[in-house]
Parts: C-alpha cells; structure tokens; sequence
C-alpha cells in the first residue's frame, strides 16, 4: 500500500508517439492488461519521447499506477459528468463569428 492507503502497481506498458502529418497523438499501452478507473492516476517512467515530424515512435516503458481508493472512485464517478458538461458549452467550426 502507497501513501493513505492508495495501491501502487508498476506495470510494463508500450507509448506509441506519432508526429504525422494526419494523426499527431500519444498513446500508452499495458502490456500486462492492466486496466485504469475512474480516479486513479497514471505515470510513464523514463525521459520525454520525441517523435520526428512524419514518424511514429515506439518505446517500451514501466508505468506506474496509483490506483484510487473507495471514496476517490466514488467522487470521481459523481464529479466527472460535471467536467463533461462544461465542454457541452464550446462548439468548434470553420465558420468566422463577428
């Protein structure tokens, strides 16, 4: 057990970076199928992964996940719609508004 009582769990993970013209995201992976809830909180070991412009890069890692107690997935669960509903406020288009 972590501190108050939070279990930390290291897990190997693949990062896929890809800095490409159509698609320009980062993803993590666990390799041992680990899966992330509502509340915990996910770190990737290592320094910072660069990918040059038109390439994706792969590197395999150890992730760290501090996974969130009882009353922390509870909140999260009651409190992330809130989060959501804010984004519900912005749209985004090509039209110029004057």
């Amino acid at each position: 057990m972590g501190m108050l009582g939070r279990k930390i769990e290291k897990v190997p993970c693949t990062v896929e970076v890809s800095h490409c013209f159509d698609s320009l995201h980062a993803h993590v992976r666990f390799d041992n199928g680990a899966v992330v809830y509502p509340g915990d909180e996910v770190q990737v070991q290592g320094p910072e992964i660069m990918a040059p412009f038109g390439e994706v890069v792969h590197e395999e890692r150890i992730a760290v996940i501090v996974r969130a107690s009882w009353l922390e997935q509870v909140w999260t669960r009651l409190t992330g719609d809130l989060g959501v509903m804010e984004l519900c406020e912005f749209s985004f288009s090509e039209e110029v508004s004057l």
